[in-house]
This record gives C-alpha cells, structure tokens and sequence, in this order.
C-alpha cells in the first residue's frame, strides 16, 4: 500500500483495523486469471473502531446503516488485473466512503426573497412567449 489513507484532517485508516480477503475475479485475464486472487474485499469495523472520533462515528454509523453488515462496512475492487492495484482501489473508496459519511451536515437554507426584476423579466418573457402563440393560431387565414 502506498501510505495512509486520510479520511479528513489528520485523521486516517488505522492499518490495523482493515480486514483483506481476496478471491478470484472474473472478467480478462487469460491464462492467468485462474490462478490469482486479484478481487479485494476489504472490511472496516466501524461500530468498534476508536480511530475516529466520537461524532464522527455515529454521524458514519448513521448515514451508512443501509451499507453495513453487523456494524461493518465492505467495500470490493475487481476492476483492475493486479492485486496490488485492486487493493489500492479499495482502500482509496473507504476512505472517500468515511470521508463523505463522517462530512458535518450542509448548514441550514436562510430562505430569501425572489428579486423583484428577476420576477418581472420572468413574467415580460411569459408574456412575449404567449404572443409569440397566439399570433400562430389559423384563425385569420381564411
């Protein structure tokens, strides 16, 4: 692997704490892709992890309740030939995937008032596009 892998801040993937498990992938390969374990499945335990903070994991634990299996997150990368790569795949996408779940929330919409000339060109181009249509109806042509 090429590092650690920053979630956001100084805080990262904790090495230890990443489960591998590799299998045969399907798709191109010839000869060779009978004989390698090139998919990476990699597994984060993230309801018992202490590698992020408090609220970073229970904002994580709650945006990713769909996508985990008894407090795990899976991710999988089969896209690449090589293991090496793959593995760098997979890692790179949990990190995003924490990065995007640990994110605090967007702050709130102050609502604002339509501009005034915004609604009056809106209403001047309804206008011009309803004569527009109604010069284009038959009734004159006789």
């Amino acid at each position: 692997m090429s590092g650690p892998y920053v979630i956001r801040g100084s805080v990262c993937l904790p090495e230890a704490e990443l489960i591998w498990r590799f299998s045969r992938s399907s798709g191109p390969g010839g000869q060779h892709v009978n004989t390698s374990d090139s998919q990476v499945e990699l597994r984060f335990d993230l309801a018992h992890t202490e590698a992020l903070p408090a609220v970073w994991k229970e904002r994580a634990l709650d945006r990713l309740a769909n996508r985990l299996v008894g407090g795990v997150i899976a991710v999988r990368a089969s896209e690449h030939r090589s293991q090496w790569r793959n593995r760098e795949t997979a890692a790179v996408r949990l990190a995003a995937l924490l990065a995007e779940a640990t994110a605090p929330p967007p702050a709130p919409r102050r609502p604002t008032r339509v501009p005034r000339g915004l609604n009056e060109r809106r209403l001047r181009e309804k206008r011009q596009r309803s004569d527009t249509k109604r010069g284009r109806s038959g009734r004159d042509w006789g």
